[in-house]
């Protein structure tokens, strides 16, 4: 099982080109099953979850094509099967975004209910309740999830919570549904509104994504299309805190601010620095603005002083991302002060606590809650990732710790970050990978 090796206190400068987006590729791989023909999708991140989703829908019998390492092309003509195996969804949960599209196309599905990160118990009773108020029947047996349907039909769903997951099922389920669909309640993320854009390039007629409430007005068919995945939010609000967290001073190439807005927002609270010019979004510190280049605008600029603490309370888009969670704890248990950090979207994603706390970090949990009192540096320590954000929260205090840290469970990381080590080095960072 490989490892990552990271010795810390590099400032870290250069610029780094953004992947595209993980959680805006999954649900447009499944939306590809709507259409019947050649569709091809650029800007693909290479990622365990993503050859995982292309594993699946072979299952399925979608025809495979890769052209280059970022872009594939999906053969649905053929797609007759309708069950996705366990041995598949056990791995990664969104597979379960499978189910809306069969349905859609050909009326029936059958999955496993879905593993991933254990981060929370995420159930998928959301998507359920929304499918069938479309007309589908399902059962529950042997751990498989089984649907049919003689023929979705439009209707109103509400969504006692903004689930994405659940937004994007029903999105797919009602495209081709005789009639109008009204989603109310639903979750707001740049990832929604990328899926409502490529099935509307195919001929979909969605409108609302982005909102609260989202109108699809069936359509008999699709198109196949050619479609290029957003950045990936998440990846740039993590080169963000490696930036911070090092004292360093990163471009960062491919990053749409209007999707990461909450996060510049504590981050500029916090002190950071952050210029969003043609080149890229360049994020630096006091003190740090020559070291890619640009000798002196610090001064100019009149920077803030040292970093500050600052409090976060995770929420659905526009809220502070979950996702960015563990990054943020973090820069904070090295940044001088208390901060407060509450995860209210999943219920168990504080398990990188101890893990920081191992390295000298000082994170006391108090129920939702995580107070975080700032030490002046960090200590290497052999530590586990136990999800895929809390990896990348080890190799960021990794970063910033004195010595080297080793970090095992490292194939969380690889299913949400293209080349993360690659990216860290060109930077300047010292991590490599190592098999155990």
């Amino acid at each position: 099982m490989d490892k990552i090796l990271v010795t810390g206190s590099n400032p870290l400068a250069g610029s780094v080109r953004i992947s595209g987006s993980k959680n805006a590729t999954l649900p447009i791989l499944c939306a590809s099953l709507l259409s019947s023909g050649p569709t091809t999708i650029t800007n693909l991140p290479q990622l365990r979850d993503v050859d995982t989703m292309l594993a699946v829908l072979t299952t399925l019998g979608v025809k495979i094509e890769k052209k280059g390492p970022s872009s594939v092309i999906l053969d649905t003509g053929a797609c007759d099967q309708y069950e996705a195996p366990y041995e598949l969804v056990k791995t990664m949960r969104a597979s379960v975004l499978v189910i809306g599209p069969l349905l859609g196309r050909i009326g029936k599905a059958k999955v496993s209910l879905p593993g991933g990160c254990a981060i929370g118990s995420r159930p998928i009773d959301l998507h359920l309740k929304g499918l069938n108020r479309l007309g589908a029947n399902i059962e529950l047996s042997d751990g498989y999830v089984n649907l049919t349907a003689a023929g979705l039909k439009g209707t109103d769903i509400y969504l006692d919570f903004p689930s994405v997951g659940a937004t994007e099922n029903l999105i797919m389920a009602a495209v081709l549904a005789k009639g109008e669909t009204i989603i109310a309640g639903a979750a707001k993320e740049p990832e929604v509104v990328d899926l409502a854009n490529f099935l509307n390039r195919g001929g979909a007629k969605i409108t609302g994504a982005g909102t609260d409430r989202i109108k699809i007005t069936g359509v008999k068919e699709l198109q196949p299309v050619e479609y290029q995945i957003i950045p990936d939010r998440i990846e740039a609000g993590t080169f963000m805190v490696a930036a911070a967290i090092t004292k360093g001073d990163i471009c960062i190439k491919g990053v749409v601010a209007d999707h990461l807005r909450a996060v510049i927002t504590k981050l500029q609270e916090a002190g950071v620095q952050m210029v969003d010019d043609k080149e890229g979004f360049r994020v630096y510190t006091r003190g740090r603005a020559g070291l890619a280049g640009r000798a002196g605008l610090a001064d100019r600029a009149g920077l803030a002083g040292d970093l500050r603490p600052v409090n976060i309370r995770t929420l659905p888009h526009p809220g502070f991302p979950t996702d960015m969670q563990a990054q943020l704890m973090a820069l904070m248990s090295v940044t001088e002060g208390v901060s407060l950090i509450e995860e209210m979207v999943f219920e168990n994603r504080f398990m990188h606590v101890a893990e920081l706390n191992r390295m000298g970090a000082q994170i006391k949990i108090e129920g939702h809650g995580a107070l975080v009192s700032g030490v002046k540096s960090l200590s290497a320590a052999p530590v586990m990732a136990t999800d895929l954000r809390a990896s990348a929260a080890l190799v960021l205090a990794g970063l910033a710790a004195k010595g080297t840290t080793e970090i095992s469970r490292i194939y969380h990381l690889d299913r949400g970050y293209e080349r993360l080590e690659e990216k860290l080095r060109g930077l300047g960072a010292e991590i490599e990978r190592i098999s155990d």
